[in-house]
């Protein structure tokens, strides 16, 4: 096995570099054509996603081919080589293996545990079957990838650990509501009607939304998504297609807004969405720093009073009746509001505690204590008398500017990015896209099912190992094989010419009984040599074998020739 990887994701590249780099279809085609056409590669796939660019190829040359698929990667993705380079990752042979397995699992996905990768790598599987670019080894390679991605769903816990990207995206959005209690009622409009669309409007439509508007550049696809939602059984929703051009109308009518397509540019503007925020409420819609929504303390008002908060030791002597707790910033416990609202007992005890306890000096020497014991005598006099002294001076308030409910929320999921990175700063709007997910997503918490998986991949790894190894050495059992068909076809030809009176029924029982022989001198060895080459190291079992029965090197390199002409020419499943 030369199975080679080169690639870049948002584990090794920032999401500005992820973007330009992104690969559209036709350029995904190209770029499958020339790393065949290449040297040192015989087959090739690209895996391309929202947050990763993966090209894989069975290569002869380990150097050559690192240098000529991040070549070939660079040119295509139009972001230069040097510029590329340091954000690039090389997995080779078992490790490569490993990171396909794991990507499978989800356990390298920017959400752990989704599951959405399986349909983009059998999508990338089919891509490159059709344009014959995968041979035996990535056919068994991506195939067996969707086995062992099944199999983390199936044996462990791994959704546990999270969710797809659209699900975790409209978590973000809810901003720690439920999302099921935030979709409720809205109005929700999808651009896009690939995958990633499609499963954003499904689960939208699962979340409880009123209604779900399509828009997509192909009508029949939005019309096709739009009538698969209405006729679900699990969902109420009601669905219908738009062209493109009714984007911003549709926008001032939305709620939220899931953006997914496959355009290279910008699908909506910043201006564009502050003009469908204003037609929707009415009010100018401006940008802000980022700064600005932040709340603003005390500290940032110059009119606040800036009087220091009581000691901690205040009130917590025994005979102390005063809540500390409650007391606001900025009041005396020595004076009037400390006291307001106390009752007449509760008072008494306050002054007795006031005159003998230490408090706190620094605010007793602003104001002498025969002052604070007057005011405190007059006002237990009034407590006497209406039975409760009423607060005059209510805390001064905290100024905040808390962030308002946005008027629409909106889910960039496409890459490179399909709305205006701008809109972050229009007030009134929501955005988050791939790289605000990034960074949510850093510190989310794994399961423990993830140890399980990893598991599971290991194992896996090991397995198609060990198959492939096996597989490296049939092309040389069948040789012999052949070979030792040739001998007896040879001998037993020789054999007539030696009784040519055999008759046919002596002339069968010869040719059976010898074929027989050879089958079993030759079943344990084969058998024996492919448990073998099965085994780490095991490759040198196939040379030991050409050796010993001097087999032809040509008719054994025929025979891997054939297999992987037939694996190519395999269509999409």
């Amino acid at each position: 096995m030369s199975l080679l990887v080169v690639g870049l994701s948002h584990r090794s590249a920032p999401v500005s570099v992820l973007e330009r780099a992104a690969l559209g279809a036709d350029a995904q085609i190209k770029l499958l054509q020339d790393t065949v056409a290449a040297e040192p590669a015989t087959e090739a796939a690209v895996l391309a996603t929202c947050n990763r660019i993966e090209l894989y190829a069975d290569v002869d040359k380990f150097h050559a081919g690192v240098a000529e698929l991040s070549t070939l990667l660079a040119q295509h993705s139009g972001v230069g080589l040097d510029e590329l380079t340091p954000y690039l990752y090389v997995h080779y042979e078992d490790r490569a293996v490993h990171h396909l397995f794991s990507v499978a699992c989800g356990l390298d996905s920017m959400v752990v545990g989704e599951g959405q990768i399986l349909g983009q790598i059998k999508d990338s599987l089919a891509k490159a079957q059709e344009l014959h670019s995968a041979g035996r080894l990535l056919n068994d390679l991506f195939q067996q990838a969707l086995r062992v991605g099944k199999r983390a769903h199936s044996e462990t816990g791994i959704d546990r650990a999270g969710q797809s990207l659209v699900t975790f995206g409209l978590e973000q959005l809810a901003e720690g509501t439920d999302v099921t209690a935030w979709a409720r009622g809205k109005k929700a409009l999808v651009i896009g009607a690939g995958s990633m669309s499609s499963l954003a409007a499904a689960t939208l439509a699962r979340a409880g939304v009123a209604e779900i508007v399509v828009a997509n550049r192909t009508a029949d696809r939005a019309e096709r998504l739009a009538e698969i939602l209405t006729a679900a059984d699990d969902t109420h929703v009601l669905a219908r297609a738009v062209p493109m051009e009714s984007v911003p109308v549709e926008l001032t009518r939305a709620d939220v807004a899931v953006s997914c397509t496959g355009a290279t540019g910008l699908v909506l503007a910043a201006e564009e969405v502050a003009a469908a925020v204003e037609g929707r409420t009415g009010q100018p819609v401006a940008f802000t720093e980022a700064d600005a929504l932040a709340p603003r303390t005390a500290a940032d008002s110059t009119d606040v009073r800036q009087t220091p908060l009581p000691p901690t030791s205040v009130g917590t002597d025994e005979n102390c009746p005063l809540d500390v707790a409650a007391v606001q910033g900025g009041f005396s416990v020595l004076g009037e509001a400390a006291v307001a609202g106390m009752d007449a007992a509760t008072l008494e005890q306050h002054a007795a505690w006031a005159a003998g306890s230490a408090v706190d000096r620094r605010e007793a020497a602003r104001r002498s204590p025969e002052a604070d014991a007057e005011l405190i005598t007059a006002l237990a006099a009034t407590a006497a008398t209406v039975g409760r002294i009423p607060e005059r001076r209510k805390p001064e308030p905290v100024i905040e500017v808390p962030r308002p409910t946005p008027a629409l929320s909106l889910l960039d999921l496409a890459m490179p990015r399909d709305i205006d990175a701008a809109v972050h700063r229009l007030t009134g709007v929501r955005l988050v896209d791939i790289e605000s997910l990034a960074e949510a997503s850093a510190d989310a918490p794994m399961a423990a099912d993830v140890d399980q998986v990893r598991r599971i991949v290991s194992d896996e790894v090991a397995a198609f190992g060990a198959a492939l190894r096996a597989a490296h050495i049939t092309p040389t059992v069948v040789a012999l094989r052949a070979m030792a068909a040739d001998v007896v076809a040879n001998e037993i030809a020789r054999l007539e010419g030696r009784l040519p009176g055999l008759d046919d029924k002596h002339r069968g029982e010869i040719t059976q009984t010898v074929r027989r022989v050879v089958d079993k001198l030759l079943h344990a060895p084969t058998v024996r040599v492919k448990q073998l080459a099965a085994e780490p190291g095991g490759a040198g079992y196939a040379d030991a074998l050409r050796t010993l029965f001097d087999l032809d090197q040509e008719t054994v390199a025929s025979v891997s020739r054939a297999e992987d002409s037939t694996e190519k020419n395999r269509g999409p499943r």
